[in-house]
């Protein structure tokens, strides 16, 4: 269909692989304008295996209107953090079922809808944004969202220095705790020794 769009479930390697010629698909998909949107998965949301995966979002409509305001765009949204885990090795991402405010599927959709429709839509710090295609072929048309992303605007202020003060200052701690723990031992075990021998 000369306006269809497709979407496709792969392993989030596809993003970014060199092997079996997957780069040369990515390239020729991204020169060609077809390339619409990528979503980055959360880990353990598949059954049947561990391997990440993303979403890939293929559209015609880019590519055979020369005025489309889309065009030479890409949508990147890295949903990496989103969902929850219902055992230690299934997560599921949330549809809103349990609380209408958590809906991580609904976050998602809307976003992408917002940049299709061009209607309400903003890049947000390490969620989503829009980036040229240009800024891609510049990455060597790696698809990776983190690349374009950034980080998450209560991130971006990271004291280095001042968390690295705090985990010192934290291990310290434990260390000290640790060796208090090691003498209760001794002292516990001395006693089920003289208990032993009598």
């Amino acid at each position: 269909m000369p306006t269809g769009t497709a979407g496709f479930v792969l392993a989030k390697g596809s993003l970014s692989s060199k092997t079996n010629g997957e780069d040369k698909i990515r390239k020729a998909l991204i020169d060609a304008g077809l390339v619409d949107c990528i979503v980055n998965l959360p880990t353990k949301l598949f059954l049947n295996t561990q391997i990440p995966a993303c979403l890939w979002f293929l559209s015609r409509a880019k590519e055979s209107d020369t005025n489309h305001p889309r065009r030479n765009k890409i949508l990147f949204i890295d949903a990496r953090n989103m969902g929850k885990l219902i055992n230690r090795r299934t997560r599921e991402l949330t549809n809103g079922s349990e609380s209408p405010d958590d809906n991580d599927i609904k976050i998602i959709a809307d976003t992408y809808h917002a940049w299709k429709a061009d209607v309400g839509y903003e890049d947000v710090p390490g969620f989503c944004k829009s980036s040229l295609v240009s800024d891609v072929v510049a990455l060597d048309y790696v698809l990776t969202p983190g690349r374009y992303i950034g980080l998450p605007d209560d991130e971006d202020d990271f004291d280095f220095a001042e968390r690295v003060k705090t985990l010192t200052s934290e291990l310290e701690s434990q260390m000290a705790e640790g060796v208090l723990l090691d003498e209760r031992i001794r002292v516990n075990l001395a006693k089920v020794e003289v208990t032993a021998n009598e």
